[in-house]
């Protein structure tokens, strides 16, 4: 399936990074001005799913190594290559696969640069303690002792969404490190989806140094708007966007959802064909709209639900039919767009 060419190159880069599934969504309540020592931060003893969630926060943040994995779906097998490194304060994340040509994605940002971001009326910032206490209002977080994967011993964390809009996921926490080993994502009829697994973890090392806190990053905004998306879901910071095509990015802290709206000519035959089409393990609902201004095409990508993909993509309200639409979590904003 062919998509927008600033659009697929953006989600490749998400493909990418998620190999590093456990990057910390969260900030420091109690360092937020002078940034924290990962030495203080990681919980020592776990006693349940929740402390084990927070230890595995902390550890993707604090922790050096280098890894060789593999990536399965329906589709391929990829063998990959990971780098973490950490320098001064400054984190290098490469993914090299090693199957096909010769592909290395590298990523490097300052260690304290989060980025989840939720819309707190309280105003504090969040922290792991708090994102896990988000994940469990909409999941159901289960935790198996005794696990073992790639020889070493690990944590079974089971995330069993408490509605019909997402997946499934399990995660198998190295319990040294608590980094992360093994990620399953399983569909709605308990179907694997996609199984990451590390299959050599080389030499894991705490980072000892001082992390600093960036300030709360903002989400991107846009002339159009979802009026709907599963309860938990906000807004997440994107560094994408273009005259032509412009993103919005959702997370409920697991399960991440991308919309891209680009303009078509009106005599346009071209753009995408309506409807759902699958992309690796995501899938793609993509609607065609007309507005006053002109035709837009509407696209939402993510590993999760179709019927959830293309209730958010028919949600999209332009600026000038927003007052039109109904107000609150539940409103579908299909005005226009009814289900065929």
């Amino acid at each position: 399936m062919l998509i927008p060419s600033r659009a697929g190159s953006a989600w490749v880069l998400a493909l990418s990074v998620s190999m590093f599934s456990l990057q910390v969504h969260a900030q420091s309540d109690t360092h937020a001005s002078s940034g924290y020592e990962c030495a203080d931060t990681l919980i020592s003893a776990p006693s349940n799913g929740a402390e084990w969630l927070e230890r595995g926060l902390w550890a993707s943040h604090c922790y050096a190594f280098q890894a060789r994995a593999v990536a399965i779906d329906a589709i391929n097998v990829r063998t990959l290559a990971l780098s973490h490194r950490i320098q001064d304060g400054i984190r290098q994340q490469v993914v090299q696969y090693l199957d096909g040509p010769s592909v290395s994605i590298e990523r490097r940002s300052p260690v304290g640069r989060l980025a989840w971001t939720e819309d707190s009326g309280s105003g504090g910032r969040p922290s792991p303690a708090r994102w896990a206490a988000h994940l469990e209002e909409y999941y159901q977080i289960d935790l198996e002792e005794n696990a073992r994967v790639a020889g070493r011993e690990a944590v079974k964390l089971i995330f069993e969404p408490l509605d019909q809009w997402r997946f499934s996921h399990e995660w198998w926490l190295d319990r040294e490190t608590g980094l992360l080993l093994k990620h399953v994502l399983i569909d709605q009829q308990g179907r694997i989806i996609e199984t990451f697994q590390i299959t050599q973890l080389q030499s894991p090392q705490q980072y000892t140094g001082n992390i600093r806190v960036d300030s709360p990053k903002v989400a991107l905004s846009t002339p159009w708007r979802t009026t709907w998306l599963p309860e938990g879901f906000v807004g997440q910071p994107v560094a994408f966007s273009g005259n032509d095509v412009q993103q919005r990015v959702y997370s409920d802290g697991l399960a991440t959802v991308s919309i891209f709206v680009e303009p078509l000519e009106q005599d346009e035959a071209g753009g995408l064909r309506e409807g759902v089409q699958q992309l690796g393990v995501s899938a793609v609902a993509i609607e065609h709209y007309t507005t006053d201004e002109g035709r837009w095409q509407l696209i939402a990508i993510g590993e999760m639900p179709v019927t959830t993909l293309q209730r958010i993509a028919r949600s999209i309200a332009f600026d000038q039919d927003a007052v039109q639409q109904p107000s609150g979590s539940d409103a579908e904003g299909e005005s226009g767009r009814a289900d065929s």
